[in-house]
């Protein structure tokens, strides 16, 4: 289910965070989905416990996912408004990077091919099960 590289640079905790997004993102965890226990995607992946719960407890604090004491952690429902602050922060970064992409000649064709590639694989995601 997650692969990381341990040779990367990279930390193990921010590979397992970015690959929990992508997956969320993707719908390919879906709402209310449990998550591998900190004990069970430990010893998978090979990695001390305090790395996975560290993860675990960003993704949280993100609102990516919650937890249920003596149950587990597990995918939180997409809520309207929820993030506006994380919102806000992705749209000025998507500026900063839309006004690169500009400047080394992407056209409003080619990025609006890249924002349709990706809800292709957002369709390709759901539609996984």
């Amino acid at each position: 289910m997650f692969e990381l590289d341990v040779r990367s640079r990279k930390p193990i905790y921010e590979q397992l965070i970015d690959k929990v997004k992508e997956m969320v993102q993707h719908g390919i965890l879906q709402a209310d989905e449990q998550l591998p226990s900190v004990r069970t995607l430990s010893s998978q992946l090979t990695v001390n416990p305090n790395t996975i719960q560290k993860a675990y407890r960003e993704l949280e604090r993100e609102g990516y996912i919650y937890s249920l004491q003596g149950k587990g952690s597990f995918v939180s429902p997409l809520q309207q408004g929820q993030n506006e602050s994380q919102k806000a922060e992705l749209r000025n970064e998507l500026l900063r990077l839309m006004a690169e992409a500009v400047y080394l000649g992407f056209t409003a064709l080619e990025i609006g091919a890249l924002y349709r590639q990706v809800e292709e694989q957002r369709e390709r995601g759901n539609n996984s099960d």
